[in-house]
């Protein structure tokens, strides 16, 4: 099967989307000091991180940032299978927090549920908000980003895919279409 790869953002746009979002993120929040970032696993960890960065420009001092990895509070582990576990780093403690959780796109939600059932075991935070760079539909569960980079509406087949510099030599994001091969 070839993938035909179509850039949704550049590189560029990926960086003024990064931009919006974490200055959307600090008005949402009365006292960044409180705020910490956890990513979820694989590509919302990274994000994560360079959220954090770009956040701690902005707000002129460091923004805690971790990860929560839901794979073993999923309900559909027989269907998506599993990957090998991440371990969950929380930088401080999450109580009277503001928790935003991090991922790269969103889909059915059964992920981001995941994660919020995983979180219940590490504190009480004041309140728990939802960045995904993108939402694709197809929504299972009634989930929804509290903060959204771009809305691809695609089809089951297709994908979605954030490049990051540090880890892909590249930067973007790219719907990834599946064609049959002659």
């Amino acid at each position: 099967m070839a993938v035909d790869r179509v850039e949704i953002l550049s590189a560029v746009e990926l960086g003024r989307t990064l931009n919006r979002l974490a200055s959307q993120v600090l008005e949402s929040v009365d006292d960044s000091r409180d705020l910490v970032l956890l990513g979820i696993p694989t590509r919302g960890v990274a994000l994560a991180e360079v959220l954090a960065q770009l956040l701690e420009q902005l707000a002129g001092h460091p923004v805690d940032c971790g990860s929560v990895d839901p794979t073993f509070h999923r309900d559909d582990l027989d269907r998506v299978g599993t990957r090998l576990v991440a371990p969950t780093s929380l930088p401080s403690s999450l109580d009277g927090k503001e928790v935003l959780l991090v991922d790269d796109v969103v889909f059915t939600g059964r992920t981001v549920r995941a994660a919020l059932e995983a979180l219940q075991a590490w504190g009480r935070p004041r309140r728990v908000s939802l960045l995904a760079m993108v939402d694709r539909g197809h929504r299972e569960l009634p989930i929804q980003p509290d903060f959204c980079g771009r809305v691809v509406p695609t089809n089951r087949q297709e994908l979605i895919a954030l490049c990051l510099k540090g880890i892909d030599g590249e930067e973007g994001v790219f719907l990834l279409k599946g064609e049959p091969e002659d």
